[in-house]
């Protein structure tokens, strides 16, 4: 599939995952570009950007997709093996920039693994 096409409202997606520290639900997308973009045409947008290795997704403790930006990731292959956070208090959510380790097995290859980890953030324990 893969983005074939830098539109003007790709650019503003990809600028919100820019100027964000945190993970991005598709409602919290649509909040920071004003309702601006349809929600449909966001999520598609979401699906191109995940199959290019622009960005990854995971699921949360609500069973709320997030997603994130990549670092290094391929079109043919995520190579993300980072933990995401979410704080129990205030749901923010957040990648961990700690590599995690990913177990061998002689029967199995294993590419990518989801670690959620949730506890308190630092704002929430202050």
């Amino acid at each position: 599939m893969g983005v074939v096409r830098k539109t003007k409202h790709l650019e503003q997606v990809l600028s919100v995952f820019r100027q964000s520290s945190d993970a991005l639900s598709v409602s919290m997308l649509l909040d920071c570009l004003n309702n601006e973009i349809n929600k449909s045409t966001v999520y598609r947008m979401l699906d191109k950007l995940e199959d290019d290795g622009v960005i990854h997704s995971f699921m949360t403790m609500d069973q709320i997709r997030f997603y994130a930006l990549c670092k290094g990731c391929l079109s043919d292959r995520h190579v993300e093996s980072h933990a995401h956070f979410q704080c129990t208090s205030c749901k923010r959510v957040s990648c961990f920039s700690e590599e995690i380790g990913l177990p061998t097995s002689g029967r199995a290859r294993i590419t990518s693994a989801q670690v959620l980890l949730t506890g308190q953030c630092e704002s929430c324990l202050s």
